[in-house]
């Protein structure tokens, strides 16, 4: 594999020559799906459609100020009502968040609903099925017309509880949109979507500067992160150390998970990510984390954990390239390994890189991220279009 590493090579192609023909055919879905969308958006550019979205999960704020671009008011991120609204194609949507919207005690301005949940272990799923319920009343007694869900799901993949509501279950959610390579993928009514940055720990809207793409940066790479017993992590720092590489990258390891971040341990963080030409993303309880978006809106290069784990994650019937079947759909130019000791070659390519080079390939990968967005944009309003607009007629 390490052959064919060429960092500074435009054409450099992460995957190996056996998956070359799974991203041949990902990119002609790609390419279908591009001339669907323009289809669609010609046909729909006559209605209108007012959606509200109900963010009861961290991710929803993702969706709306990383992907929509969306504000919220107040600006504040610890109030307890925060809301923002943005006209998208032909439709109106509006999003509403924070601890005050409960059930009962808001109005519903709009035909067509989105429920933000978390279903990530059983106390959220518990309280995610309250909103669905109150959802479904709405439907019942007319308030609304139609319900999609965007789901925070369980790190192995143990979704079963969310399929019941599935209108193809004889449920009444119409379009399923979930985190990691959930296997019932299907790209008909549930489709894969990205994890994205941690918003819980107010990880920002990252806006690239000029000295982000062009000053010369202080690490080969960083890892920030807890190291668990007998995991690959371990398997990473040891090989980091063995070779003096230790000295070269930015490594903080702590042995205890932080949900919260203190000021100062943020700001190292952010500070990492900006001082590092790589950024390594080992696996935890699943392969995407967090840290492959937030490393991207910094112009970091992933370095990426190519593996599967346990769980019920894996190849769904549309795609066979798993794990992070939609960011290697979406051709993300990322380096993937199979283990960490392809490492220290990459590492050596790195320190003759030049920083020209450098400086397109943050270009190239700050231009995808990009586009990346603005595709899961186009995308989620297309599916909602398609089938708010049409699930009545047939």
């Amino acid at each position: 594999f390490t052959d064919h590493v060429a960092l500074g090579n435009e054409e450099w192609n992460p995957w190996d020559a056996d998956e070359k023909n799974e991203l041949a055919a990902s990119q002609q879905r790609y390419e279908a799906n591009l001339k669907m969308i323009k289809y669609a958006r010609s046909h729909v550019e006559q209605t209108s459609l007012r959606v509200q979205i109900w963010g009861k999960a961290a991710i929803g704020l993702y969706l709306w100020q990383h992907i929509f671009g969306g504000h919220l008011e107040p600006g504040d991120v610890t109030a307890q009502w925060r809301e923002g609204s943005q006209n998208a194609g032909k439709t109106y949507f509006s999003f509403l968040t924070g601890p005050s919207v409960v059930p009962g005690y808001f109005s519903v301005e709009a035909e067509h609903v989105v429920l933000v949940l978390n279903g990530r272990e059983p106390a959220k799923v518990a309280y995610a099925t309250q909103w669905l319920h109150y959802a479904q009343t709405l439907l019942e007694t007319r308030k609304i017309q139609h319900a999609a869900v965007v789901l925070l799901g369980n790190e192995r993949c143990n979704n079963a509880w969310i399929q019941p509501y599935l209108k193809r279950n004889g449920g009444f959610v119409n379009l399923l949109f979930v985190t990691y390579d959930y296997a019932f993928v299907n790209e008909e009514d549930i489709f894969q979507w990205p994890l994205g940055v941690a918003t819980y720990r107010n990880f920002p809207v990252v806006e690239p500067s000029w000295s982000m793409l062009h000053d010369p940066r202080s690490y080969l790479c960083n890892f920030l992160g807890t190291v668990y017993k007998n995991s690959s992590r371990e398997t990473l720092i040891e090989i980091l150390k063995q070779d003096g590489l230790d000295k070269l990258c930015w490594i903080a390891a702590r042995e205890q998970w932080q949900p919260q971040e203190t000021n100062a341990s943020f700001k190292n963080y952010q500070d990492a990510l900006l001082q590092s030409d790589l950024t390594l993303c080992p696996v935890g309880i699943n392969t995407e984390c967090y840290r492959i978006y937030e490393a991207c809106s910094y112009g970091s290069l992933p370095v990426i954990e190519d593996v599967m784990t346990p769980g019920d994650c894996g190849n769904s019937s549309m795609y066979h390239s798993a794990p992070l079947q939609l960011l290697k759909t979406m051709g993300a130019p990322f380096i993937f390994i199979k283990n960490w000791k392809e490492l220290p070659a990459i590492l050596e390519k790195e320190k003759k890189m030049s920083l020209q080079e450098k400086i397109q390939r943050r270009k190239k990968l700050l231009e995808w991220y990009r586009n990346f967005k603005a595709w899961m944009r186009q995308k989620f309003i297309n599916t909602l279009e398609n089938s708010f607009l049409h699930s009545d007629k047939g």
